[in-house]
């Protein structure tokens, strides 16, 4: 037998790992490359996969994350040892506490070496560290067990509720060899990797109950039924008992934010004043104040006004985390609303309808708050505040309703998200649970990737500066993303001064005037000044149209803001003693 042929006869730790992702149907990586990951993306490249390279391992996290939750797939995010794996952790912990499912796959140094801390190059426990921050974590020691490695690390990513996962591969792992057919035979495609969670018909029954003897009934959907794609059972849910619902941001456009049972402009009534609250994939956390407070018409915060709750999530620990659960409802979601809507069929025309008094209360605040923003959003101010500049993204994504719409910021997140409608499911992305800032370029890449659509990203001026440098790379892979950053010279209001009057800026205040448009201009994109909702418009047009890498420096009053956004008391001020 020739070198050659000898050769051809075998397989290494990198192609093992190559073809058990292909073998799963996962051909997208991103990463960064480095020691000892260079080769394995030049090879999976060779190999057909598509290998999206950053300039910053968070932000190929973020990316890998959100194309989980686009795909229901584990993204996977590629990274060196050490710094470049802590660099990826941030995201690796965002995406559990999303319930993204993920797989951060670093290289890393010898056990023996790391154990007996030898001082190797980037020595680190990868693996004790990332363990208390995602949902599972696994090491690789020898090539034959790669196939393994990764199936188990895609089931514990996407099964239950889904997650990060960690996948340790020590960097002699991808230089072992064993004979290619043994090797193809080690591997394994994973079957069902996410089972139907079937709820049980008590629970079912229960929660039927509950909600049959409702007055004021609310659902609330959060980002897990946008995840569920369970689109069809959800809205024939809503439709079918006229209940009016509340979405959460990223379930925006399960059903169209103009539908008429939609209580959105009126959430500040539906919350305290319900009888029994339905949440879908949703979480009693700080985003719905714990269930408690004066938002649920609680006196203190401490207190909760009383509602009945019916959960659906695929956690049974997500229960009472915050007030009693009266019916909660374990399974997937598709099978709980499934099961949930055969319920209300075999009742037939004798299901109860919500009261008369409270669709009718619900319509009348909707119709006033809607036009108070119409009154608001029809202002043409000089210079533009967040309103009229978001009324022009408003109307953007009206004419292009598949586009992907990404948001991060303080304001820019708020008030977006309380004006841009969203009409078809798992269109809008944005920080999620923790609400943290440097997701913006990372999920637009991400969006652009794994669904072609042109991708608007809405970014605050202090969000973009998490993750700017990443328009190198959307410049570099051409890829359809519309930036537009809301530029008001600082960290919500850009009007801070230094009390003391010495030559630093205050802690809140950026360069004046800055052009963020050149930064896009340096790498070939196309690169835009907006000082008006008309120059706005134009430019959001044409990059739409276009879809040329764009980044659109929007101008803003620099007093428009408010600290915080509508989170003020997150971010309290200091007594003065």
């Amino acid at each position: 037998m020739t070198t050659e042929t000898q050769a051809q006869a075998l397989s290494d730790g990198a192609d093992l790992l190559i073809d058990a992702l292909k073998l799963n149907g996962i051909t997208n990586f991103y990463g960064l490359p480095g020691i000892p990951i260079t080769d394995l993306t030049r090879r999976a490249q060779a190999a057909g996969m598509r290998m999206i390279s950053f300039r910053h391992e968070q932000n190929a996290g973020n990316a890998a994350a959100i194309a989980g939750f686009l795909t229901q797939k584990p993204g996977i995010c590629l990274t060196v040892s050490a710094p470049g794996f802590l660099n990826g952790l941030t995201a690796l912990a965002n995406a559990t506490t999303n319930c993204f499912p993920m797989i951060l796959v670093s290289g890393s140094s010898e056990r023996e070496v790391v154990d007996l801390q030898q001082g190797d190059y980037e020595e680190m426990d990868q693996l004790a560290i990332a363990k208390p921050l995602c949902k599972a974590a696994f090491r690789v020691l020898h090539a034959e067990d790669i196939g393994v490695g990764v199936a188990r690390a895609i089931r514990a990513a996407v099964s239950g509720r889904p997650g990060g996962v960690y996948l340790d591969l020590p960097a002699k792992v991808f230089a072992q060899t064993m004979d290619a057919e043994t090797g193809r035979k080690s591997l394994i495609k994973v079957v069902d990797p996410a089972p139907r969670q079937i709820p049980a018909p008590d629970a079912v029954q229960r929660a039927l109950q509950l909600l049959a003897g409702a007055k004021r009934p609310l659902i609330i959907l959060g980002k897990g039924a946008a995840y569920a794609q369970a689109d069809t059972e959800i809205r024939t849910l809503i439709e079918k008992t006229k209940i009016p619902y509340l979405p959460m941001s990223m379930a925006k456009g399960l059903l169209p934010d103009t539908h008429e049972q939609s209580a959105a402009a009126a959430r500040s009534y539906v919350l305290p004043e319900a009888d029994v609250v339905v949440m879908i994939g949703a979480r009693l956390n700080w985003l719905l104040s714990h269930g408690k407070g004066k938002t649920w018409g609680g006196k203190d915060a401490k207190a909760w006004g009383g509602q009945k709750f019916i959960q659906i999530d695929i956690s049974p620990q997500e229960a009472d985390s915050n007030v009693p659960i009266d019916a909660p409802v374990v399974g997937d979601i598709g099978s709980c609303v499934s099961a949930l809507l055969n319920g209300i069929s075999a009742a037939g025309s004798g299901w109860p309808q919500p009261s008369a008094d409270w669709l009718g209360a619900i319509a009348d605040r909707k119709s006033k708050n809607i036009a108070k923003m119409a009154e608001t959003l029809a202002k043409n101010p000089v210079p533009m505040n967040f309103h009229s500049a978001l009324n022009v993204v408003r109307d953007i994504i009206k004419a292009n309703p598949d586009a992907m719409l990404v948001n991060e910021g303080a304001n820019a997140l708020d008030f977006t998200r309380s004006i841009v409608d969203m009409y078809k499911p798992r269109k809008r992305i944005d920080v999620g649970t923790w609400g943290v800032m440097g997701i913006g370029m990372g999920f637009a890449v991400a969006a652009a990737v794994e669904t072609g659509l042109p991708v608007i990203a809405v970014e605050g001026d202090s969000a973009f500066g998490f993750s700017g440098m990443e328009v190198e790379t959307i410049c570099r892979y051409n890829l359809p993303v519309c930036i537009v950053v809301f530029n008001n010279n600082g960290v919500y209001k850009g009007t801070d001064v230094n009390p003391t009057g010495g030559p630093d800026v205050a802690p809140t205040v950026f360069v004046k005037g800055a052009r963020y448009d050149k930064l896009m201009e340096a790498f070939g994109g196309v690169g835009v000044h907006a000082t008006t909702p008309a120059e706005l418009r134009k430019a959001m047009e044409e990059a739409v149209r276009s879809r040329k890498p764009t980044l659109i420096n929007a101008v803003i009053d620099e007093t428009a803001g408010t600290e915080s956004g509508r989170i003020t008391s997150l971010n309290p001020k200091s007594a003065k003693k």
